[in-house]
């Protein structure tokens, strides 16, 4: 397997934390997303949305999405189960990973994307007015994760998942999107104090 990596990017980065929690090795080639290098004819062909990651599989297969390629590395190795470990648990990370990355996560791109100076080229057009309207919506979804983490120590359940993964990198994104989680979140500050100490996680 050969994994065309975009280094500190979200998307990419969620890839590479699944794989240090497994233990996985691939074959990596980084990618210069400052440089456009993800626009490359080379990569382009290999994923028209011109989008990282991309995971291409020893058959030739591509695979892009992190979710889906995350979803490829549980079936090659199950331990530890990031998705889940029976069909109730499954359902449930599933619905706290998309809660994660369709609420949460999507609300911080937003106001990333639209408000940073960095993105004027990439976001054609720029809409910052739609970026500060998503600020207070992660806010609000992180209002609602800290009541929830009141009663649990990661964001699906009793153990760490791949929705603490997505929150996570989110959680991290909000810095350069200029957004602040309140102080008063205390459970939220406990739950990514903690994930954010794995080995995992480091940069």
């Amino acid at each position: 397997m050969k994994l065309y990596d975009g280094g500190r990017a979200p998307n990419p980065r969620r890839v590479t934390v699944f794989l240090k929690e497994k233990g996985i090795e691939v074959e990596t080639v980084p990618v210069d997303m400052n440089a456009l290098g993800h626009k490359a004819p080379e990569l382009t062909a290999k994923n028209p949305l011109q989008r990282l990651p991309v995971l291409e599989l020893d058959d030739g297969t591509v695979l892009c999405e992190s979710v889906a390629i995350c979803r490829y590395l549980e079936e090659l190795q199950p331990d530890p189960p990031l998705f889940g470990v029976d069909a109730r648990d499954r359902a449930i990370v599933e619905m706290w990973n998309r809660r994660a990355e369709l609420i949460y996560f999507t609300a911080v791109a937003a106001a990333f994307r639209h408000i940073h100076p960095a993105m004027v080229s990439w976001e054609v057009p720029q809409v910052p007015e739609w970026g500060e309207v998503n600020k207070p919506k992660a806010i609000e979804f992180l209002r609602f994760l800290n009541e929830e983490l009141a009663g649990r120590p990661f964001v699906a359940g009793q153990r760490y998942t791949i929705a603490d993964i997505t929150a996570m990198i989110a959680f991290d994104f909000m810095k350069p999107a200029r957004i602040t989680c309140p102080e008063e979140f205390t459970h939220v500050w406990r739950w990514y104090r903690e994930v954010a100490s794995r080995p995992s996680a480091a940069l």
